[in-house]
């Protein structure tokens, strides 16, 4: 049994899907005004083996994410600028242009760090008329209003607004929580803005037909409506980083459960920010370092995928240029001892020993995904006291899960240093074959010698007869 922290009931819960075997997930997209940093990269991976364990498990899951080309603004409280008209300006492009720029280099770091790409990607600039249907059943119901030519939610209707933070509404007040601005068109000031109009952004560049007027969707109805949209009334798992919790997932669950009349999402998984020394990585203040500032320290994707999987997800991460150098050097050395497997492993598969070790693995995961036992897990394989064999197939099994290219670098591993060996020792086919030439030519049979000659060149080895001896060449090599 899969057991998971909900961050709506702060409990760990037992996870039961609505609809028995299979599992509706949703991922909130990135904002593609700029590339994404390591600490937006960390959340995906996360995700990510979320969704690789779940169809491990069995499930049947379509995953679903956003990406937010219009509509994020600046400030918490519906202040400040579209970031995307930021990202256009900054780069003197469009919008779209941005969009599609960001949005495939997004996808590329996906990409390279073994993320699966999600079953669904919709674009918000797609779903406008999603959500003109939701807004319009809002206001007819009493859950929103229209002022100063804008149409905001309003959160008195609401019980308890702050599900998952439990504030008071004091916590917004103006001038407590850094960037929140007063908004006189809102009847509350923790009602937020379902769609605007020119009458508050007039150079807002993306802009469609309402019936409230010209304008564009706000950024919290997005993900409700591309949720529901694709996975129905009933959504089993949220995603996200934490900084996401309040406000954007709090509106999400506000204007979905009004627009639906029940509950909406039954688990939210949410993940903790990757720190620096100096605090959370900031796109807007500047400070945040990219997959491509790693590749160009020499860091492989592959071994900041095994960094991160060395904490909990519900737990800050300290990076350092240190602490990735100490994952490089494990993971290295993780890799040789599986490459040595790969070059001794011989015999059968043991069954119960497999079954015993991929019961640790998946202990591990059910408790609430926890990547560090998962981790010691597979340290565990390597040092049972099973064949080679064995600890080969549990290997390959776990990292369908955890896709650290454990498999694929160990025996990339394993040829280089058979080639390697060779380059120093002569490869023995090759020296055998030379031999069997040189008796030839001893025994003056040359049609022979010719024909080995003749052989070798066929594969690609020259040789190359010297008073010394006869050496040979392999792509260069020379011996």
């Amino acid at each position: 049994m899969l057991y998971l922290y909900n961050s709506l009931s702060r409990e760990r819960e037992p996870f039961r899907p609505h609809e028995e075997g299979k599992v509706g997930m949703y991922t909130c997209g990135p904002t593609v005004y700029h590339f994404a940093h390591i600490g937006n990269l960390r959340t995906y991976i996360m995700e990510d083996i979320l969704d690789r364990y779940l169809r491990y498990s069995g499930y049947d899951v379509k995953r679903v994410m956003n990406i937010t080309d219009v509509g994020h603004l600046a400030g918490d409280s519906d202040d400040g600028e579209d970031k995307m008209l930021t990202g256009a300006r900054r780069e003197h492009k469009t919008v779209l242009e941005i969009a599609k720029f960001y949005t495939d280099a997004f996808f590329e770091d996906c990409k390279k760090l073994n993320i699966r790409r999600p079953d669904v990607v919709e674009p918000a600039t797609h779903c406008i008329g999603e959500y003109i249907k939701i807004i319009k059943k809002l206001i007819d119901t009493g859950y929103a209003y229209v002022s100063g030519g804008n149409v905001y939610f309003d959160t008195s209707k609401l019980e308890n607004y702050y599900v998952f933070n439990r504030q008071n509404e004091e916590d917004l007040a103006v001038g407590v929580r850094e960037g929140v601005e007063a908004d006189d068109a809102k009847r509350n000031k923790c009602d937020f803005a379902l769609w605007f109009t020119k009458s508050k952004f007039e150079d807002q560049e993306l802009k469609w037909n309402s019936p409230w007027g010209l304008g564009y969707p706000g950024w919290h109805i997005e993900c409700s409506a591309i949720s529901m949209k694709h996975l129905g009334e009933y959504l089993d798992i949220h995603c996200g980083g934490i900084d996401n919790a309040f406000p954007h997932h709090t509106n999400e669950i506000a204007q979905s459960e009004a627009y639906l009349g029940h509950k909406w999402c039954s688990y939210w998984f949410h993940v903790l920010h990757l720190n620096t020394q100096s605090g959370k990585m900031s796109k807007s203040k500047g400070e945040f370092l990219t997959l491509g500032t790693l590749e160009d320290k020499g860091i492989s994707p592959v071994v900041y995928r095994f960094f991160c999987l060395g904490s909990h997800y519900r737990k800050s991460l300290v990076f350092s240029w240190d602490a990735l150098e100490n994952a490089r050097g494990t993971y290295d050395k993780l890799v040789s001892r599986v490459a040595q497997l790969y070059a001794e492993g011989d015999g059968d598969i043991d069954a119960a020993a497999f079954e015993e070790y991929k019961r640790r693995f998946t202990d591990a995961l059910d408790n609430d995904i926890n990547t560090s036992l998962a981790i010691t897990a597979l340290y565990d394989v390597l040092k049972a006291d099973t064949n080679d064999k064995t600890k080969l197939s549990l290997i390959e099994d776990f990292d369908r899960v955890l896709c650290l290219d454990i498999a694929k670098n160990a025996k990339a591993r394993r040829d280089a240093d058979e080639a390697k060996r060779q380059a120093e020792e002569g490869d023995p086919e090759i020296l055998a074959a030379i031999a069997r030439r040189a008796e030839a030519k001893k025994n003056r049979d040359f049609a022979l010698a010719d024909a080995i000659r003749n052989e070798l060149s066929a594969r690609g080895v020259t040789l190359i007869d010297t008073p010394e001896g006869t050496r040979y060449t392999v792509s260069g090599a020379q011996k």
